[in-house]
Protein backbone atom coordinates (compact mmCIF):
# COMPACT_ATOMS: atom_id res chain seq x y z
CA UNK A 1 0.00 0.00 0.00
CA UNK A 2 1.93 3.05 -1.25
CA UNK A 3 1.59 6.25 0.78
CA UNK A 4 3.79 9.13 1.96
CA UNK A 5 2.78 9.08 5.65
CA UNK A 6 4.74 7.87 8.70
CA UNK A 7 3.24 4.90 10.55
CA UNK A 8 2.88 7.08 13.64
CA UNK A 9 0.69 9.58 11.72
CA UNK A 10 -1.50 6.83 10.27
CA UNK A 11 -1.88 5.23 13.71
CA UNK A 12 -2.95 8.55 15.21
CA UNK A 13 -5.48 9.12 12.43
CA UNK A 14 -6.91 5.59 12.74
CA UNK A 15 -6.86 5.43 16.54
CA UNK A 16 -4.79 2.21 16.41
CA UNK A 17 -1.40 1.17 17.69
CA UNK A 18 1.67 1.62 15.52
CA UNK A 19 2.28 -2.13 15.69
CA UNK A 20 -1.20 -2.86 14.29
CA UNK A 21 -0.76 -0.36 11.48
CA UNK A 22 2.62 -1.85 10.66
CA UNK A 23 1.11 -5.35 10.43
CA UNK A 24 -1.61 -4.08 8.03
CA UNK A 25 0.80 -2.15 5.81
CA UNK A 26 3.20 -5.04 5.52
CA UNK A 27 0.54 -7.78 5.17
CA UNK A 28 1.79 -9.72 8.19
CA UNK A 29 -1.63 -11.21 8.96
CA UNK A 30 -3.35 -11.66 12.27
CA UNK A 31 -5.45 -8.52 11.78
CA UNK A 32 -9.22 -8.36 11.30
CA UNK A 33 -10.52 -7.16 7.95
CA UNK A 34 -12.36 -4.31 9.69
CA UNK A 35 -9.05 -3.11 11.14
CA UNK A 36 -7.43 -3.19 7.71
CA UNK A 37 -10.31 -1.09 6.38
CA UNK A 38 -9.78 1.42 9.20
CA UNK A 39 -6.12 1.79 8.22
CA UNK A 40 -6.99 2.28 4.55
CA UNK A 41 -9.63 4.85 5.46
CA UNK A 42 -7.11 6.69 7.64
CA UNK A 43 -4.72 6.95 4.69
CA UNK A 44 -7.51 8.29 2.46
CA UNK A 45 -8.41 10.84 5.14
CA UNK A 46 -4.80 11.96 5.39
CA UNK A 47 -4.58 12.32 1.61
CA UNK A 48 -7.67 14.51 1.56
CA UNK A 49 -6.53 16.60 4.50
CA UNK A 50 -3.11 17.04 2.93
CA UNK A 51 -4.73 18.61 -0.13
CA UNK A 52 -6.62 20.96 2.18
CA UNK A 53 -3.36 21.97 3.85
CA UNK A 54 -1.92 22.77 0.41
CA UNK A 55 -4.69 25.29 -0.27
CA UNK A 56 -4.99 26.62 3.28
CA UNK A 57 -4.14 30.30 3.41
CA UNK A 58 -3.70 30.59 -0.37
CA UNK A 59 -5.48 33.34 -2.25
CA UNK A 60 -6.59 32.82 -5.85
CA UNK A 61 -7.60 35.81 -7.96
CA UNK A 62 -10.09 34.73 -10.62
CA UNK A 63 -11.43 36.88 -13.46
CA UNK A 64 -14.92 36.15 -14.80
CA UNK A 65 -15.34 37.33 -18.40
CA UNK A 66 -18.78 37.06 -19.96
CA UNK A 67 -20.73 38.28 -22.96
CA UNK A 68 -24.34 37.75 -21.92
CA UNK A 69 -27.55 39.60 -20.99
CA UNK A 70 -27.45 41.32 -17.61
CA UNK A 71 -29.91 38.83 -16.10
CA UNK A 72 -27.41 36.01 -16.69
CA UNK A 73 -24.36 37.98 -15.57
CA UNK A 74 -26.12 38.95 -12.35
CA UNK A 75 -27.00 35.32 -11.68
CA UNK A 76 -23.36 34.31 -12.22
CA UNK A 77 -22.11 36.95 -9.80
CA UNK A 78 -24.66 35.90 -7.16
CA UNK A 79 -23.91 32.21 -7.62
CA UNK A 80 -20.15 32.64 -7.36
CA UNK A 81 -20.34 34.82 -4.27
CA UNK A 82 -22.70 32.32 -2.64
CA UNK A 83 -20.23 29.49 -3.31
CA UNK A 84 -17.02 31.19 -2.12
CA UNK A 85 -17.41 30.04 1.52
CA UNK A 86 -17.63 26.40 0.35
CA UNK A 87 -14.11 26.69 -1.12
CA UNK A 88 -12.56 27.28 2.32
CA UNK A 89 -9.73 27.04 3.38
CA UNK A 90 -8.68 28.61 0.06
CA UNK A 91 -9.55 32.28 -0.37
CA UNK A 92 -10.92 33.25 -3.79
CA UNK A 93 -11.19 36.84 -4.91
CA UNK A 94 -13.06 37.65 -8.09
CA UNK A 95 -13.06 40.39 -10.70
CA UNK A 96 -15.99 40.67 -13.11
CA UNK A 97 -15.83 41.76 -16.74
CA UNK A 98 -19.39 41.71 -18.11
CA UNK A 99 -20.78 42.98 -21.41
CA UNK A 100 -24.14 42.37 -23.08
CA UNK A 101 -22.85 42.86 -26.61
CA UNK A 102 -19.56 43.75 -28.24
CA UNK A 103 -17.14 42.89 -30.98
CA UNK A 104 -14.63 40.05 -30.87
CA UNK A 105 -11.87 42.67 -30.85
CA UNK A 106 -13.24 44.25 -27.66
CA UNK A 107 -13.54 40.87 -25.98
CA UNK A 108 -10.03 39.75 -26.89
CA UNK A 109 -8.62 43.11 -25.79
CA UNK A 110 -10.17 42.53 -22.36
CA UNK A 111 -8.61 39.05 -22.18
CA UNK A 112 -5.21 40.43 -23.21
CA UNK A 113 -5.42 43.11 -20.49
CA UNK A 114 -6.06 40.39 -17.92
CA UNK A 115 -3.04 38.46 -19.20
CA UNK A 116 -0.80 41.52 -18.83
CA UNK A 117 -2.11 42.38 -15.37
CA UNK A 118 -1.97 38.80 -14.12
CA UNK A 119 -4.49 36.48 -12.51
CA UNK A 120 -4.70 32.90 -11.24
CA UNK A 121 -7.46 31.96 -13.66
CA UNK A 122 -10.24 33.04 -16.02
CA UNK A 123 -13.82 31.75 -16.16
CA UNK A 124 -15.07 32.56 -19.65
CA UNK A 125 -18.42 32.67 -21.48
CA UNK A 126 -17.70 33.85 -24.99
CA UNK A 127 -18.55 33.13 -28.64
CA UNK A 128 -16.53 30.46 -30.40
CA UNK A 129 -14.54 32.71 -32.73
CA UNK A 130 -10.93 32.32 -33.94
CA UNK A 131 -9.90 35.58 -32.26
CA UNK A 132 -11.26 34.42 -28.90
CA UNK A 133 -9.59 31.00 -29.24
CA UNK A 134 -6.29 32.76 -29.96
CA UNK A 135 -6.68 34.98 -26.88
CA UNK A 136 -7.28 31.89 -24.72
CA UNK A 137 -4.04 30.49 -26.14
CA UNK A 138 -2.17 33.62 -25.07
CA UNK A 139 -3.59 33.37 -21.55
CA UNK A 140 -2.55 29.73 -21.33
CA UNK A 141 0.94 30.54 -22.61
CA UNK A 142 1.20 33.08 -19.78
CA UNK A 143 0.43 30.34 -17.24
CA UNK A 144 -3.20 31.41 -16.70
CA UNK A 145 -5.72 28.53 -16.82
CA UNK A 146 -9.03 29.22 -18.58
CA UNK A 147 -12.29 27.39 -17.82
CA UNK A 148 -15.23 27.81 -20.21
CA UNK A 149 -18.67 28.12 -18.60
CA UNK A 150 -22.04 27.17 -20.18
CA UNK A 151 -20.66 27.44 -23.73
CA UNK A 152 -17.42 25.77 -24.78
CA UNK A 153 -14.42 26.62 -26.94
CA UNK A 154 -13.31 23.05 -27.69
CA UNK A 155 -10.60 24.10 -30.13
CA UNK A 156 -8.90 26.30 -27.56
CA UNK A 157 -6.26 25.61 -24.91
CA UNK A 158 -8.79 25.89 -22.06
CA UNK A 159 -8.25 23.47 -19.17
CA UNK A 160 -11.89 22.40 -19.03
CA UNK A 161 -15.55 23.10 -19.76
CA UNK A 162 -18.25 23.27 -17.10
CA UNK A 163 -21.91 23.04 -18.11
CA UNK A 164 -24.58 20.76 -19.52
CA UNK A 165 -24.46 18.49 -22.57
CA UNK A 166 -26.13 20.99 -24.89
CA UNK A 167 -27.04 18.52 -27.65
CA UNK A 168 -28.78 16.33 -25.09
CA UNK A 169 -30.60 19.40 -23.78
CA UNK A 170 -31.87 20.24 -27.26
CA UNK A 171 -33.04 16.66 -27.81
CA UNK A 172 -34.79 16.73 -24.43
CA UNK A 173 -36.60 19.92 -25.43
CA UNK A 174 -37.73 18.26 -28.67
CA UNK A 175 -39.04 15.23 -26.77
CA UNK A 176 -41.04 17.36 -24.32
CA UNK A 177 -42.45 19.57 -27.04
CA UNK A 178 -43.43 16.55 -29.13
CA UNK A 179 -45.19 14.90 -26.19
CA UNK A 180 -47.24 18.00 -25.41
CA UNK A 181 -48.06 18.95 -29.01
CA UNK A 182 -48.77 15.38 -30.09
CA UNK A 183 -50.16 15.33 -33.62
CA UNK A 184 -51.32 18.94 -33.46
CA UNK A 185 -50.26 20.79 -36.64
CA UNK A 186 -48.19 23.96 -36.55
CA UNK A 187 -44.68 25.37 -36.74
CA UNK A 188 -42.13 25.70 -33.95
CA UNK A 189 -40.19 28.90 -33.37
CA UNK A 190 -36.58 28.42 -32.25
CA UNK A 191 -34.95 31.53 -30.83
CA UNK A 192 -31.15 31.92 -30.68
CA UNK A 193 -29.36 34.95 -29.26
CA UNK A 194 -26.28 34.75 -31.50
CA UNK A 195 -25.11 31.94 -33.77
CA UNK A 196 -21.47 32.15 -32.67
CA UNK A 197 -22.19 30.72 -29.21
CA UNK A 198 -21.45 27.03 -29.41
CA UNK A 199 -23.89 26.04 -26.65
CA UNK A 200 -26.81 27.54 -28.59
CA UNK A 201 -25.65 25.96 -31.84
CA UNK A 202 -25.43 22.53 -30.19
CA UNK A 203 -28.84 22.87 -28.52
CA UNK A 204 -30.35 23.77 -31.88
CA UNK A 205 -28.65 20.83 -33.57
CA UNK A 206 -29.88 18.40 -30.92
CA UNK A 207 -33.39 19.80 -31.14
CA UNK A 208 -33.54 19.80 -34.93
CA UNK A 209 -32.20 16.24 -35.17
CA UNK A 210 -34.72 14.90 -32.65
CA UNK A 211 -37.65 16.69 -34.34
CA UNK A 212 -36.55 15.39 -37.75
CA UNK A 213 -36.59 11.85 -36.37
CA UNK A 214 -39.89 12.00 -34.48
CA UNK A 215 -41.94 14.53 -36.50
CA UNK A 216 -40.28 15.16 -39.87
CA UNK A 217 -43.36 17.03 -41.10
CA UNK A 218 -43.09 19.70 -38.41
CA UNK A 219 -41.71 23.03 -39.66
CA UNK A 220 -39.04 24.89 -37.67
CA UNK A 221 -38.67 28.67 -37.92
CA UNK A 222 -35.45 30.19 -36.57
CA UNK A 223 -34.98 33.67 -35.09
CA UNK A 224 -31.47 34.83 -34.25
CA UNK A 225 -29.39 37.95 -33.66
CA UNK A 226 -31.05 39.54 -30.61
CA UNK A 227 -28.20 38.82 -28.15
CA UNK A 228 -31.00 37.78 -25.79
CA UNK A 229 -32.00 41.44 -25.29
CA UNK A 230 -35.73 42.05 -24.93
CA UNK A 231 -36.27 44.94 -27.34
CA UNK A 232 -34.50 43.24 -30.25
CA UNK A 233 -36.07 39.87 -29.40
CA UNK A 234 -39.62 41.26 -29.48
CA UNK A 235 -39.19 42.80 -32.93
CA UNK A 236 -37.62 39.68 -34.42
CA UNK A 237 -40.38 37.44 -33.05
CA UNK A 238 -43.11 39.80 -34.27
CA UNK A 239 -41.68 39.62 -37.78
CA UNK A 240 -41.50 35.81 -37.65
CA UNK A 241 -45.09 35.48 -36.39
CA UNK A 242 -46.37 37.74 -39.16
CA UNK A 243 -44.53 35.69 -41.80
CA UNK A 244 -45.76 32.33 -40.51
CA UNK A 245 -49.28 32.16 -39.09
CA UNK A 246 -48.81 28.48 -38.18
CA UNK A 247 -46.27 29.11 -35.39
CA UNK A 248 -47.82 27.85 -32.15
CA UNK A 249 -44.85 26.61 -30.08
CA UNK A 250 -41.45 27.90 -29.00
CA UNK A 251 -38.09 26.41 -28.06
CA UNK A 252 -36.17 29.31 -26.54
CA UNK A 253 -32.45 28.63 -26.75
CA UNK A 254 -31.10 32.13 -26.20
CA UNK A 255 -33.51 33.80 -23.77
CA UNK A 256 -35.62 36.96 -24.02
CA UNK A 257 -38.71 34.93 -23.18
CA UNK A 258 -40.87 37.73 -21.74
CA UNK A 259 -40.35 39.64 -24.99
CA UNK A 260 -41.22 36.57 -27.06
CA UNK A 261 -44.48 36.07 -25.19
CA UNK A 262 -45.25 39.78 -25.51
CA UNK A 263 -45.00 39.42 -29.29
CA UNK A 264 -47.51 36.52 -29.21
CA UNK A 265 -49.84 38.62 -27.01
CA UNK A 266 -49.55 41.67 -29.26
CA UNK A 267 -50.82 39.67 -32.25
CA UNK A 268 -53.38 37.72 -30.21
CA UNK A 269 -51.64 34.45 -31.02
CA UNK A 270 -51.63 31.29 -28.91
CA UNK A 271 -48.39 29.64 -27.80
CA UNK A 272 -49.40 26.09 -26.96
CA UNK A 273 -45.99 24.88 -25.73
CA UNK A 274 -42.98 26.93 -24.62
CA UNK A 275 -39.70 25.25 -23.58
CA UNK A 276 -36.98 27.49 -22.15
CA UNK A 277 -33.58 27.35 -20.47
CA UNK A 278 -32.45 28.87 -17.17
CA UNK A 279 -34.36 29.47 -13.96
CA UNK A 280 -33.60 33.17 -13.87
CA UNK A 281 -35.99 35.68 -12.34
CA UNK A 282 -37.92 36.21 -15.59
CA UNK A 283 -38.42 32.51 -16.25
CA UNK A 284 -39.33 31.81 -12.63
CA UNK A 285 -42.10 34.38 -12.86
CA UNK A 286 -43.30 33.11 -16.25
CA UNK A 287 -43.25 29.50 -15.10
CA UNK A 288 -45.22 30.26 -11.96
CA UNK A 289 -47.74 32.11 -14.10
CA UNK A 290 -48.03 29.10 -16.46
CA UNK A 291 -46.85 31.26 -19.37
CA UNK A 292 -44.09 28.78 -20.23
CA UNK A 293 -44.42 25.01 -20.08
CA UNK A 294 -41.03 23.86 -18.75
CA UNK A 295 -37.52 25.09 -18.06
CA UNK A 296 -34.39 23.00 -18.58
CA UNK A 297 -32.43 23.87 -15.46
CA UNK A 298 -29.10 23.10 -13.85
CA UNK A 299 -27.32 24.34 -10.75
CA UNK A 300 -25.11 27.29 -11.65
CA UNK A 301 -23.67 27.44 -8.15
CA UNK A 302 -22.37 23.91 -8.51
CA UNK A 303 -20.92 24.77 -11.93
CA UNK A 304 -19.04 27.77 -10.58
CA UNK A 305 -17.68 25.74 -7.69
CA UNK A 306 -16.39 23.18 -10.18
CA UNK A 307 -14.89 25.91 -12.35
CA UNK A 308 -12.98 27.33 -9.38
CA UNK A 309 -11.78 23.85 -8.43
CA UNK A 310 -10.49 23.29 -11.98
CA UNK A 311 -8.44 26.47 -11.68
CA UNK A 312 -7.02 25.35 -8.33
CA UNK A 313 -6.18 21.95 -9.80
CA UNK A 314 -4.34 23.65 -12.65
CA UNK A 315 -2.15 25.26 -9.97
CA UNK A 316 -1.70 21.84 -8.28
CA UNK A 317 -3.47 23.08 -5.17
CA UNK A 318 -5.98 20.22 -5.46
CA UNK A 319 -5.46 16.66 -6.71
CA UNK A 320 -6.76 15.72 -10.15
CA UNK A 321 -10.07 13.85 -9.88
CA UNK A 322 -10.33 12.72 -13.48
CA UNK A 323 -12.61 13.91 -16.30
CA UNK A 324 -15.70 15.86 -15.26
CA UNK A 325 -19.19 14.78 -16.31
CA UNK A 326 -21.64 17.29 -17.79
CA UNK A 327 -23.92 19.04 -15.33
CA UNK A 328 -27.22 17.17 -14.83
CA UNK A 329 -30.31 18.63 -16.54
CA UNK A 330 -33.50 19.01 -14.52
CA UNK A 331 -36.88 19.49 -16.19
CA UNK A 332 -38.76 22.05 -14.10
CA UNK A 333 -42.50 22.65 -14.52
CA UNK A 334 -44.86 24.85 -12.50
CA UNK A 335 -45.47 21.82 -10.27
CA UNK A 336 -41.93 20.89 -9.22
CA UNK A 337 -40.24 24.26 -8.86
CA UNK A 338 -37.56 24.50 -6.17
CA UNK A 339 -38.77 26.57 -3.22
CA UNK A 340 -37.61 30.12 -2.62
CA UNK A 341 -35.74 32.56 -4.85
CA UNK A 342 -33.56 31.13 -7.60
CA UNK A 343 -31.21 34.00 -8.30
CA UNK A 344 -28.19 31.71 -8.40
CA UNK A 345 -29.59 29.04 -10.68
CA UNK A 346 -29.08 29.58 -14.35
CA UNK A 347 -27.13 28.23 -17.27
Amino acid sequence: MRHPFPIREIARQAGLSEATVDRVLNDRGGVRESTSLEVRQAIRDLERQRSQVRIGGRTFMVDIVMQAPERFSTAVRDALEAELPSLHPAVLRSRFHFRETGSAAELTAALDRIARRGTQGVILKAPDLPEVVAAVGRLTAAGIPVVTLVTDLPGSARVGYVGIDNRAAGATAAYLLGQWLGGRPGSVLTTISRGSFRNEEEREMGFRSAVRTSRPERSLVEVTGSDGLDAAQRELVLEALKRDEQINAVYSIGGGNAATLDAFDTLGRECAVFIAHDLDQDNTRLLRGHRISAVLHHDLRQDLRRACQLIMRAHRALPDDGPALPSPIQVVTPYNMPPGPLRGDLG
